[in-house]
């Protein structure tokens, strides 16, 4: 399912020849209009008719605005169920183009090819599609393998270091939950740069890849994988609903702080074992301004989170680096203390 691409593109160009498509849509939006796409058009080796299809950057766009104009678009166009959707860019363009495909005519094909390092490793990995609903993180989605993923590693020398750093901290996570060793070298490198990170990105997707193996639908031990991203997404939430959104990764690294020291609280890692987490996490991400947040509005959209049942609050928090249990239940006087811990950090 996973296919890293030479330079030629020749293993798409390969897939494209061997299915019988009727037409092509490529899902982008500006900013991977303008630095990827241009190398995907002069390798693509197709009789396949395409069209382009643009949308304008960022997390507030992935709604259901959004995908009505991209349904309308593909019935404008007479997409029938045997066209193919192309998913090119960051883990917006994976999400809502995954969605948009699995929904339009009750599903037709599609692929994924990630361009930022968050994307690599995390949204275009699993199946899950999904756009947001007002405020909420992933409230309308479904879960929809792609046909195939296809990785080209050069395309992160175009990002922005801020975008490396936020889908580093979903490798971090990965280690942190089920590869010590994993973790061990990404804590090494002392800037995650595009030149270090790629010989890391396979055993990263591998890792998510395999929960996803063994639990698709997230009933049991996919939701390993939400480790940080219940205070995390929550975090998120809120910046969007103000108006100044954060990337998912920077939200995500506060989350992976709280939770961390949530799960020494629960006891189940030790002091020590926090700290390394933590102080590791500070070396590379900034603290996160949620001085505006109060608990009351976290807690509220904690209780919404997908993952909860009986309005009880369900995290995922770790045993030891390299592992973590799920459902886990906390008392809302822990979860608080979390908070009033992070918020504190920026005192030190």
């Amino acid at each position: 399912m996973i296919t890293f691409l030479d330079d030629q593109f020749s293993q798409l160009n390969d897939f494209l020849l061997e299915k019988p498509f009727s037409k092509i849509f490529i899902l982008t939006d500006e900013n991977v209009h303008e630095y990827c796409l241009p190398v995907l058009l002069g390798n693509l080796n197709t009789d396949i008719a395409f069209e382009i299809l643009e949308v304008e950057p960022g997390e507030e766009m992935k709604n259901v605005q959004t995908a009505n104009q991209l349904w309308e678009i593909l019935t404008e166009m007479q997409a029938d169920r045997q066209a193919l959707v192309i998913n090119l860019g960051g883990g917006v363009i994976t999400d809502m183009g995954g969605f948009v495909a699995s929904t339009y005519k009750r599903g037709i094909r599609f692929i994924n090819i990630p361009t930022t390092l968050l994307s690599m490793c995390d949204a275009s990995i699993g199946g899950k599609t999904g756009i947001d609903l007002m405020h909420y993180k992933n409230m309308v989605g479904t879960f929809s393998f792609p046909e195939q993923i296809f990785v080209y590693p050069k395309f992160l020398e175009t990002l922005p270091f801020k975008e490396l750093r936020s889908g580093f901290a979903e490798m971090l996570k990965h280690g942190l939950i089920a590869d010590k060793i994993h973790w061990n070298e990404l804590t090494q490198l002392s800037k995650p740069d595009s030149e270090s990170l790629i010989p890391y990105i396979q055993t990263s997707m591998d890792i998510k890849q395999d929960f996803v193996n063994k639990d698709f639908q997230e009933k049991n031990i996919r939701k390993t994988l939400n480790f940080g991203h219940t205070i995390g997404h929550a975090i998120e939430s809120l910046c969007l609903e103000q108006g100044n959104p954060v990337l998912h990764g920077e939200a995500v690294a506060a989350g992976m702080i709280c939770e961390a020291y949530l799960s020494y609280q629960e006891g189940l890692i030790s002091e020590e074992e926090s700290d390394i987490i933590i102080d590791a996490l500070k070396k590379y991400y900034t603290y996160l301004d949620i001085s505006d947040f109060d608990d009351e509005a976290i807690l509220s959209l904690l209780l919404n989170d997908k993952k909860n049942t009986d309005r009880r609050i369900n995290f995922s928090l770790l045993t030891s680096i390299g592992s973590c249990n799920f459902d886990y239940q906390c008392d809302e006087k822990m979860i608080r203390m979390a908070l009033k811990f992070y918020r504190e950090m920026n005192n030190i």
